[in-house]
Parts: structure tokens; C-alpha cells; sequence
């Protein structure tokens, strides 16, 4: 029984990286993941949330379901759902992502490409 408490108390409960920390290297996670620390390589949390925390200073390329961005991240962001650029984030890379929101003060600097899924019936490039 204590091994079904943990496993859902890791599956609810996001893995932290904190100030102070400094990682090289890939990460791939299966939980969301904040990210208040320094990041340099590739980041991978495709099926979850990820936050760069405001102390956050990336250097990355990442994946994620949705990522929010409160601190700085240079490299490409890449999301199957939103990415937000909070008022104090800072994003220098490519976009790709199915929506974004960027707020006052917050700072874009790449492209960025809003992907959407065809609706039923539709093919990609069929014009209707």
C-alpha cells in the first residue's frame, strides 16, 4: 500500500530544481518539473508542465505539454498545448507551440509557429 501512496504522491507532485543548482546535461521527465535553478543541454518533459522559475537561467533546447517562463531560457520551446512568457521571462529561441500568451514587459526574441490539430474529416493542406 505505501508503494501506491508514493508512486501517486510522485506523479502528483513536481520534481524542483532549485537556486543554487546548476545541471549539464539532458533531463527527461515524467512529472512537471520547476526549474529555478541553471540549466545547460536538453530538456524533456513532453507529457507534463514545465516552469522556469524566475531565478531560472536556461540554456536548452525543451519539450513540453505546456511551459511557463518566468525566468530566462535561450533555445528552441516546443509544446503540445500553451507557452506563456510571464512579465519577468525571457524567451531567445524558436516557438512552436499550440498557443502562447505573452505578457507586458516580457521579452521574445525568435520565431514562433502556432500549431493546431486538423479537425476530423480534414486532411493538412486540403484548403476546406
Amino acid at each position: 500500500m505505501s508503494q501506491l501512496i508514493n508512486q501517486r504522491l510522485r506523479s502528483e507532485s513536481p520534481s524542483v530544481i532549485g537556486p543554487g543548482i546548476v545541471v549539464k546535461g539532458r533531463i527527461h521527465s515524467a512529472t512537471d518539473l520547476i526549474l529555478d535553478g541553471e540549466m545547460e543541454g536538453e530538456l524533456d518533459v513532453a507529457n507534463c508542465m514545465l516552469t522556469i522559475g524566475p531565478n531560472g537561467k536556461v540554456s536548452a533546447s525543451a519539450r513540453a505539454r505546456e511551459v511557463v517562463i518566468q525566468g530566462i531560457i535561450t533555445g528552441d520551446v516546443e509544446t503540445t498545448g500553451t507557452t506563456s512568457i510571464r512579465e519577468s521571462g525571457q524567451l531567445f529561441g524558436d516557438v512552436k507551440t499550440g498557443g502562447i500568451v505573452i505578457e507586458s514587459g516580457a521579452v521574445l526574441k525568435g520565431k514562433v509557429e502556432i500549431i493546431s490539430k486538423p479537425e476530423k474529416g480534414v486532411e493538412a493542406g486540403d484548403g476546406r
